[in-house]
């Protein structure tokens, strides 16, 4: 189990007493420090399947052991960007639960044709199925937040079959939500020369060059990207590439 932001370690405790080993990444010195002793003072016998990594989660690119499951209290400010690059740099994991703002939560399900669908959306929807699980009251918290929490839980699939790669299909995401108001025909035309030709290419991926990024799906993307980056007719692929995009 990877644990993101354990904090005090009431939930490592818990986990220790389910699963083989937790690694868990804290950002903050003091709390990485303690830790270990607070495992060691009410769980003896589970010292030595815990490690404890004192960094910064958007930055690990290397772990001890490669998780299959993750579980996290993300800061809100970067619970987005955080989440995408777990996914994107290990890929042994194929369940997780992450708690995240409740606003970001919603956004990160959102399915296509919803006001609040987005960037979260369709790049969660890349790697795995997502669901809004619960939500903890801000209450339960010390010191108290001035927002609500939301649970999602994440279920790992394979990334869609296309010849374009995650980062021209993340690349086509970005441009098509940077100005939501606008129709794809002119929210692409950064990325293809002029609305005309992104009339073209949109037409020929099967989507229609007045709809608007909301109501495309992960795969109409991936279309997108393919004939966007002249690449609709090489052999399919998984879409890799380096980085969360």
């Amino acid at each position: 189990m990877l644990e993101i932001g354990p904090g005090l370690g009431s939930l490592t405790l818990g986990l220790l007493e389910t699963v083989q080993r937790v690694v868990a990444v804290e950002i903050d010195d003091a709390m990485a420090g303690a830790l270990p002793g607070t495992v060691a003072a009410r769980m003896p016998d589970r010292v030595d399947a815990l490690r404890v990594l004192t960094a910064d989660a958007m930055r690990i690119t290397e772990l001890p052991y490669p998780p299959t499951a993750v579980v996290a209290n993300l800061p809100y400010n970067v619970s987005v960007p955080v989440l995408l690059h777990l996914l994107a740099t290990f890929d042994s994991w194929q369940r997780g639960l992450v708690m995240v703002q409740a606003e970001v939560a919603d956004r990160l399900v959102a399915k296509p044709g919803s006001r609040i669908y987005g960037v979260p959306s369709v790049k969660m929807a890349w790697y795995a199925d997502s669901s809004r699980v619960g939500t903890v009251p801000p209450t339960v918290f010390w010191p108290v937040p001035n927002v609500e929490s939301g649970l999602v839980s994440i279920t790992r699939r394979p990334a869609p079959t296309t010849s374009a790669s995650r980062q021209q299909v993340f690349s086509v995401v970005d441009a098509a939500f940077a100005q939501r108001r606008k129709m794809l025909r002119s929210a692409l035309s950064g990325l293809t020369g002029s609305s005309a030709a992104a009339s073209t290419m949109l037409t020929a991926a099967g989507v229609d060059p007045q709809a608007r990024g909301e109501v495309l799906d992960v795969h109409q993307f991936a279309r997108v990207a393919e004939q966007v980056f002249g690449n609709s007719t090489e052999q399919p692929s998984r879409g890799v590439s380096s980085g969360p995009g």
